[in-house]
């Protein structure tokens, strides 16, 4: 069976059909052609697949696309400024050298942004409780805490 799945992304309306077994990730990914947001794991261990659901962290590979009906939905691709600049933190994970592959980071830099969103200076440990469930197989996270810091103090009023 197919439901029809209306929400905004990343400021602009959508609505499509999709299968009610689509998972979110998948309608973000093979919908939306919004393939910032990776499918890592398919359980919600790794993180790769973090988005903003209505001002929350989530990870989309955990929820089907019929549950986000009617919210407010933002990827990575919605991060960056309209004129293409990148978001502080964005900015931050390039300086900072907070990525390697690159897999990971979409998923980081969104748990990143929500972190700073509700604790707008962040100690060290909070960061690496934060990113507890966004897994990186590359860089050994040093880097990263560094970056979302530094991405905090860019953010900061």
């Amino acid at each position: 069976m197919t439901v029809t799945v209306s929400l905004q992304v990343n400021g602009k309306s959508v609505r499509h059909e999709v299968e009610e077994r689509t998972l979110l990730v998948s309608f973000i990914r093979d919908v939306l052609r919004l393939t910032g947001t990776h499918i890592g794991c398919d359980t919600a261990q790794c993180g790769a697949c973090t988005v903003h659901m209505d001002g929350r962290v989530v990870k989309s590979c955990n929820m089907l696309a019929m549950q986000a009906e009617g919210a407010a939905l933002t990827t990575i691709e919605g991060v960056a400024a309209a004129d293409g600049s990148l978001h502080p933190m964005q900015e931050a994970f390039r300086q900072e050298h907070g990525l390697q592959c690159g897999f990971c980071t979409p998923g980081m830099v969104m748990s990143a942004i929500d972190l700073v969103k509700h604790t707008p200076q962040p100690t060290e440990a909070q960061v690496r409780e934060q990113l507890d469930g966004n897994l990186c197989r590359c860089t050994g996270y040093h880097n990263i805490v560094k970056a979302v810091l530094a991405g905090a103090q860019a953010s900061a009023p």
